[in-house]
C-alpha cells in the first residue's frame, strides 16, 4: 500500500476487533512511526502507555461505558453535538460533515427527528437507548487487546502559551502517523473519548495508569486487528463525505474559493 492509498483509506473503527495480541513487531513499528512525526524544535513532548493487561483493559472499559450511558441519559452529549448528527443521505450529501446514522434498531426510527427535544430525551430514556449504547461500548472497549494512552510532557504542555499549541499539534502529527500504519497493517483503531464527556471519569483512567504529575494524559485509543467480515454495532454511524475542495480551500486570500478541483476530489474518492 503506498501512502496516498493508505490515507483514502483511513477509517475510525466503530466495530469490533479481533482478540488476536498485538505483534509485538507491529507495536514497535507503530511507536517507530509516532516518534518520526515533526515537533517543534525536536521537543518530541508524546508520551504513550501500550496497556495490554486485561484488568487495565476491562476497567477502562466499564468507565467508557458508564460514561457514555451518563452523557447520553442527562442530554449533554447530543447537545453539544447536535451539529454534527444527519439522520438522512439527503442531509449527509448536502453538509458533507458530521456523522450519518444509518444504522438504528426499527422501533427508533420513527423518533430521530425528536433526538434534541426533551421528549424525544425522555422516550430514548424510556427504551433505555443510553443502556444499549453504554453496554455496546463497553464491550468494544473491553474487546480491544491492546489500549493505547497518550500523553503530553507537562514542560511542553502549557496551555496559554504557544509551546502548548506546538505540544498539541505535535501529537496530532504523531497520531496520523500510527492511524496510517494501522491501515497498512490490516488493523482497527478507535478513540475511547467518553470517559472525557463526563466529569471526573478521566481521572479515574489516570489513576489506573499511574500517570505521574509531568504528563498530562490526553487520549486513549483501542486497537486491534480486523475480522474479514466487519460487523457494524445495532446502533452505528458513517463518516464517509467529506467537504469539496471548494468548502474548505482558498487561493490567496480566503476571499476566494478554490475553483476546479470538486470533479477530481469526487474521482479520486470512488
Amino acid at each position: 500500500m503506498d501512502l496516498l492509498d493508505a490515507i483514502r483509506r483511513r477509517r475510525t473503527t466503530n466495530g469490533p476487533l479481533l482478540p488476536d495480541p498485538v505483534s509485538e513487531e507491529h507495536q514497535r513499528l507503530l511507536m517507530e512511526v509516532a516518534g518520526r512525526a515533526p515537533s517543534q524544535l525536536n521537543s518530541q513532548p508524546w508520551r504513550f502507555v501500550i496497556v495490554e493487561r486485561r484488568e487495565t483493559i476491562e476497567a477502562i472499559a466499564d468507565i467508557s461505558g458508564e460514561s457514555m450511558t451518563e452523557a447520553m441519559s442527562n442530554g449533554t452529549f447530543f447537545e453539544r453535538y447536535k451539529p454534527y448528527f444527519r439522520f438522512s443521505k439527503a442531509e449527509m450529501e448536502l453538509q458533507r460533515s458530521g456523522m450519518l446514522f444509518d444504522r438504528l434498531p426499527a422501533p427508533l426510527r420513527p423518533f430521530t427527528g425528536q433526538v434534541f427535544t426533551s421528549r424525544g430525551q425522555k422516550l430514548m430514556n424510556a427504551m433505555r437507548v443510553p443502556q444499549t449504547l453504554g453496554a455496546e461500548n463497553r464491550r468494544l472497549v473491553a474487546g480491544a487487546p491492546l489500549l493505547l494512552a497518550v500523553l503530553l510532557d507537562r514542560a511542553e504542555y502549557r496551555p496559554g502559551e504557544l509551546s502548548s499549541f506546538y505540544s498539541v499539534f505535535s501529537m496530532g502529527a504523531a497520531m496520523e502517523n500510527i492511524w496510517l500504519t494501522t491501515t497498512e497493517l490490516g488493523m482497527g483503531i478507535q478513540f475511547v473519548s467518553f470517559p472525557m464527556e463526563v466529569p471526573g471519569q478521566w481521572g479515574r483512567i489516570e489513576r489506573l495508569l499511574q500517570v505521574p504529575d509531568d504528563l498530562e494524559l490526553m487520549a486513549v485509543y483501542r486497537l486491534g486487528y480486523l475480522p474479514d467480515e466487519e460487523r457494524r454495532p445495532a446502533i452505528d454511524w458513517t463518516s464517509a463525505e467529506r467537504k469539496r475542495p471548494s468548502q474548505y480551500v482558498f487561493r490567496e486570500t480566503c476571499a476566494t474559493p478554490q475553483d476546479g478541483w470538486d470533479d477530481v476530489a469526487a474521482t479520486e474518492r470512488r
